[in-house]
């Protein structure tokens, strides 16, 4: 193994790790064996304590003031906006409590004046770092899940208009002759931490702020397993070839759909080969560059949300000399 590298024991908890990361630590139970029972479902969903989770052009409604939360409509304040949309999904119950996520129409320039009222419509992105990771992690499932019924409401093998089933969790070909089921789809996405000794493999896209960087990810295709996949995408957009590959943890990223798979990688060569058609720059960093580049503010890290934040952190904090400040304590993962 590589000096430097990180390794971690067998035994680790890696759910109890994967928690850490943004958008996670979800309590809801999804409660999938009442999806079919209609009867139970319009009961929960006339029930005076149910919450309404609305969803507007992939933004969540957002309750403005000196602490951001979640804004979830009470049932009884969610009539017109439920007359008017096509899409609801049960997300689970906690605490008694059932919780659905509701689509507004994403044609109108606007949505429902009574919602602005309310609250403001914003990406999750900007503001799930701001939230209670219950919320955020609850107001994930809501955008992926809306994001998912936007983009199947025709079936793929005849094209015949399809209809919301299991509470939202399946939609159904409308033809007889079809009616073909399709469910939710995650696409898995590797996303790795590369060192080679006291160096960390970082790169850009082409599009970011000047001066960020951040860990190699690329989707997994079809035929090869997670650990090919870290191999592949770093060879393709780098040209270094990796070595022993450990796994970190996963983070749902509902951006539109993905789930991002964390590893951390030793690499077997040195030589970096841009792939220009991926990035714009990589370059191996050591710690004190790392820091100078933070302090001085011509070097950006992700935001601490990602788990490319989180893979970077646990590299440099693992190895930095005695004396030197952790990643948070420079500030890192605060701005794009």
């Amino acid at each position: 193994m590589a000096d430097g590298a990180l390794r971690y024991p067998s035994a680790m908890d890696h759910r109890a790790q994967s928690r850490l990361n943004g958008l996670c630590g979800y309590v809801v139970d999804r409660i999938t064996h009442l999806r079919s029972d209609d009867a139970w479902l319009a009961a929960r969903l006339a029930d005076p304590t149910s919450r309404i989770v609305p969803v507007w052009r992939n933004r969540n409604l957002i309750r403005i003031g000196a602490d951001l939360s979640a804004l979830m409509l009470e049932r009884a304040d969610a009539d017109d906006l439920l007359a008017a949309t096509d899409t609801v999904v049960l997300l689970g119950e906690d605490e008694g409590i059932a919780y659905f996520a509701v689509g507004v129409s994403g044609h109108d320039a606007e949505p429902h004046g009574r919602l602005c009222s309310l609250g403001e419509f914003r990406d999750l992105r900007d503001t799930a770092p701001l939230l209670h990771a219950r919320e955020g992690a609850l107001l994930a499932h809501a955008r992926a899940m809306m994001f998912w019924h936007q983009t199947h409401r025709f079936c793929g093998t005849c094209a015949a208009p399809t209809r919301i089933a299991e509470a939202g969790h399946s939609r159904v070909c409308t033809s007889e002759s079809c009616k073909r089921s399709v469910y939710p789809r995650t696409d898995p996405a590797v996303i790795m931490a590369v060192s080679r000794g006291d160096r960390l493999l970082l790169g850009r896209k082409p599009d970011w702020p000047a001066g960020r960087f951040s860990t190699i990810a690329g989707f997994v295709e079809p035929g090869e397993t997670l650990e090919e996949a870290v191999a592949r995408e770093v060879k393709e957009e780098t040209g270094i070839v990796c070595a022993e590959v450990t796994y970190h943890s996963s983070q749902p990223w509902p951006f539109p759909s993905s789930i991002m798979l964390g590893f951390h990688a030793t690499a077997a060569s040195e030589e970096i080969t841009v792939d220009t058609t991926e990035l714009d720059d990589a370059r191996w960093f050591t710690r004190a560059q790392m820091m100078d580049g933070l302090l001085s503010g011509s070097f950006l890290l992700p935001r601490s949300l990602s788990v490319s934040f989180r893979l970077i952190e646990d590299w440099f904090d693992a190895g930095r000399p005695s004396g030197m400040p952790t990643l948070r304590e420079l500030g890192a993962g605060r701005t794009w």
